[in-house]
């Protein structure tokens, strides 16, 4: 969606809090303050991993992703806690509900940081001072601090607010580009990754800058649309607005959970698939949701990690459907090699409202029961009336968390005041 013309030039803000769930078990307990802390999914064990750390594990080399014994031998006196996912909610709850109260423009982009428009925003000052009044509030309300970057588009308000941490406010103006943007290394780009990064150095573009004054077509050649994307975002173009409603946009739901030890154990790899699925399938019911494909993810001992997927001819959102095509897509891709993560998510999801078909929950494996269902749904109905069927939209609302989740599911319960 582009921004509509407008005379006025836009002021985007872009706010990250800093070491979110580390600063929210330090607000919570402030005994461990100044102390190394790192949030783990399976701190008992030597498979778990770092989800985060405060800034004094990262000082000592402790990053996100790292297991939790390569931690611990960089830093002996590191302190590993569970993840406690119904506070990390209930402090972003907070965190946006004071956002809201300076602009109904807020967009949550994940469950700790979001973007702001305050274009119009008239009555709490400049935006250096809203800035600053918003990091002030939330370090005294919430005791949680965070960064801001101020910018004219949503790209460079991201790059903004990640150019100092921690409590940090930046302004990046388009005229500073040459200055400020354009000399960092191509990696530190918003949306390059590490692949497409190693891509662009075999074509000599090694800085922001580089990417800036580029071919256009060959970056075509090299990434697609996408490279004509990156172009413009380099060169501080960014019509995107900040969308409200862009928190409700899904379309995967998924789980994950990396294995105490490395497992060779169908049994084991079963059961966990049957925890993964019942967590996806808990959460589709509660967005009231359907997809037609099963993504399985499996990563080895090795580290090597592989993604297959199967698209089905119809929806489904039952656990039992959904389960029934994870082990299928296991079965199938797993090499037998010892298995230290899992993770099954269903795609291409779509509101029940907006799915025109019927959901067909055994379409993929059983398109004669299918057919003798229609034909028994269309009999009830020639003798009962067509109100017979109702679809009943699920209410429940299941507080418990999944396991390991990066996604937007954690803003769930994000409602606009």
């Amino acid at each position: 969606m582009e921004q509509p013309v407008n005379s006025k030039r836009r002021v985007i803000f872009h706010i990250d809090m800093n070491c979110f769930y580390a600063s929210v078990e330090m607000a919570h307990n402030p005994e461990l303050k100044g102390k190394p802390i790192a949030i783990a999914g399976n701190p008992e064990e030597r498979k778990g991993i770092i989800v985060t750390s405060s800034y004094e594990a990262r000082a000592k080399g402790v990053k996100t992703t790292m297991p939790v014994w390569q931690a611990k031998k960089l830093c002996p006196d590191l302190l590993l806690m569970r993840p406690n996912f119904d506070r990390y909610r209930e402090a972003s709850r907070a965190i946006f509900k004071i956002l809201s109260e300076i602009t109904p423009l807020v967009q949550p982009v994940s469950i700790d940081e979001g973007y702001l428009d305050i274009t119009d925003t008239e009555g709490f000052g400049t935006p250096v001072e809203i800035a600053n009044y918003l990091q002030q509030r939330i370090l005294k309300e919430l005791d949680i601090p965070c960064s801001l970057g101020i910018a004219p588009n949503k790209f460079l308000a991201k790059m903004a607010s990640d150019m100092k941490k921690p409590l940090g406010i930046t302004i990046l103006r388009k005229r500073e580009l040459s200055n400020v943007l354009w000399p960092l290394p191509i990696e530190e780009m918003h949306g390059i990754g590490k692949k497409t990064a190693e891509k662009l150095r075999k074509v000599s573009i090694h800085t922001i800058g580089d990417l800036a004054v580029h071919d256009v077509y060959q970056l075509k050649q090299l990434l697609g649309v996408n490279g004509e994307r990156m172009k413009n975002l380099a060169n501080g173009i960014d019509y995107r607005i900040v969308d409200p409603e862009a928190v409700h946009d899904f379309k995967s739901i998924g789980s994950s959970q990396t294995l105490a030890h490395d497992s060779t154990d169908w049994d084991e790899l079963h059961q966990l698939l049957g925890q993964l699925t019942d967590n996806v399938a808990r959460r589709v019911k509660r967005k009231n949701a359907t997809g037609k494909s099963v993504q399985l993810m499996i990563r080895f001992h090795n580290h090597q990690t592989i993604t297959r997927s199967k698209t089905l001819q119809g929806y489904i959102d039952e656990k039992e459907d959904i389960l029934f095509v994870a082990k299928e897509l296991l079965k199938k891709h797993w090499n037998e090699e010892p298995v230290r993560l899992l993770g099954v998510s269903l795609q291409s999801v779509e509101e029940k409202s907006q799915v025109g078909e019927q959901l067909d929950l055994f379409t993929y494996r059983d398109n004669a029961k299918k057919e003798k269902l229609y034909e028994t749904m269309e009999a009830l109905t020639d003798k009962y009336g067509k109100d017979i069927f109702l679809s009943l939209k699920n209410e429940e609302k299941d507080k418990q968390q999944p396991r390991t989740s990066f996604q937007k599911d954690f803003l769930d319960d994000y409602k606009k005041p």
